[in-house]
């Protein structure tokens, strides 16, 4: 559990207006640690897995492609580009960000100065940040000497990464979830495991992304060579979002703005919750149309079924018009997707994109408008963490 003085690990980092890394009277509420019991925790877990299924027999599939283990996609043929389908996908990411874009710039002048770092850069920051260099050199390497490093080099990458970034994060603070929260963190990783697994898994239905350089290996060390770097998502993600608190430059002014307090918040949740449920359904019936909900369809279902059950969720902050917690995330996943994305463009094995109607101005191998799909990706990582690992017990 985080600690209960000092920097709050689940709220966020130096959350209260004075920036001294002391909690306010209400930072316990920013994202309360309390998700579904573990039998409601593996209802959800069968929704998302079913429901994908359910909608591959309405629209006449048959299941067993979906359900070979461990799921793998091969290069499909999609929609070519299309102005219209890329202006409609765009539409709904760039009208999310620009109110918050607009917010910071605002009150960009009444920010506090930046926060200074409480210790030196610890030693173990400094050696994983040569550690990462080193790695990072061997995988963009075309050297035969190298090339049996180079297959294996994506999870070292993400290793360096995430202690870093939590070397970083203890500089400014003070603490780190490497430093402070060490079980919880390795839990992450087991966690973000499974986690991905399920995205490749849905991935099955709407063909976006496939892998070169696999060919040749057997589904086990398919399994096994895949589990590692997919184990390293949640921590990576997460890790970035706490360092991110230590910037007020990027949260101020969207922490006490815009409440959302809607009068009957189980009604609504339930409509969220018939949403995702049929977003799930759709990305099997409609993929080509549908594939965006892949990154949102989880999300919605997760917190409406905490929402309608009484719960909190990642959005409670919203009540009183702090969107920290949730910009944050997005924002960490953003972060996060860019390094991916480099990374992955140099390395092999790696993913390639096949996405209907917007396969067009790539960064690295990824269409431009596809980095809009980890901003909701951050916030299902906290939102997973708070389900799976956070204490549960009833909220109100």
């Amino acid at each position: 559990m985080p600690p209960s003085s000092g920097c709050d690990a689940t709220t966020g980092m130096l959350a209260s207006d004075e920036m001294n890394c002391q909690p306010s009277s209400n930072t316990q509420e920013i994202v309360v640690d309390d998700g579904l019991s573990i039998r409601g925790g593996l209802q959800i877990l069968l929704l998302l897995l079913l429901l994908p299924l359910i909608g591959a027999v309405v629209a006449g599939l048959p299941l067993a492609p979906y359900l070979k283990f461990p799921p793998t996609t091969r290069p499909t043929v999609h929609p070519e580009f299309s102005w219209i389908a890329f202006l409609i996908v765009a539409i709904i990411p760039i009208g999310t960000i620009t109110p918050f874009l607009k917010q910071l710039l605002r009150e960009r002048l009444t920010c506090p100065a930046s926060i200074p770092s409480v210790r030196d850069f610890p030693w173990w920051g400094s050696a994983a940040l040569v550690f990462t260099g080193a790695i990072w050199c061997m995988a963009w390497s075309s050297l035969p000497l190298l090339s049996e490093v180079r297959r294996f080099s994506f999870t070292p990458l993400w290793l360096g990464y995430i202690a870093v970034v939590n070397a970083l994060t203890w500089q400014r603070s003070g603490y780190s979830l490497l430093s402070d929260r060490p079980r919880f963190l390795a839990w992450l990783f087991v966690l973000s495991a499974a986690v991905w697994w399920y995205f490749e898994y849905l991935n099955r239905f709407v063909n976006n992304w496939y892998y070169q350089g696999i060919e040749n290996y057997s589904p086990f060390e398919y399994f096994l060579t895949a589990t590692f770097p997919f184990s390293t998502v949640l921590p990576a993600v997460l890790s970035t979002y706490f360092l991110l608190w230590t910037y007020p430059r990027l949260w101020w002014g969207i922490h006490a703005t815009w409440p959302l307090n809607p009068a009957r918040p189980r009604l609504w949740g339930g409509v969220a919750f018939i949403f995702g449920v049929a977003g799930l359904l759709g990305i099997a019936i409609f993929p080509q149309q549908l594939y965006p909900l892949v990154w949102v369809a989880p999300l919605i279902l997760i917190t409406a079924a905490q929402a309608v059950t009484k719960r909190s969720t990642v959005f409670f902050s919203l009540v009183r018009g702090d969107w920290r917690p949730v910009w944050l995330a997005a924002m960490a996943g953003i972060i996060c997707g860019f390094f991916w994305e480099m990374w992955n463009w140099g390395s092999y094995p790696r993913w390639v994109y096949s996405v209907p109607g917007v396969q067009r101005f790539h960064l690295f191998e990824m269409p431009l408008l596809g980095y809009t799909g980890y901003l909701p990706f951050g916030v299902e990582c906290l939102a997973v963490s708070h389900l799976y690992l956070f204490r549960q017990e009833p909220h109100g």
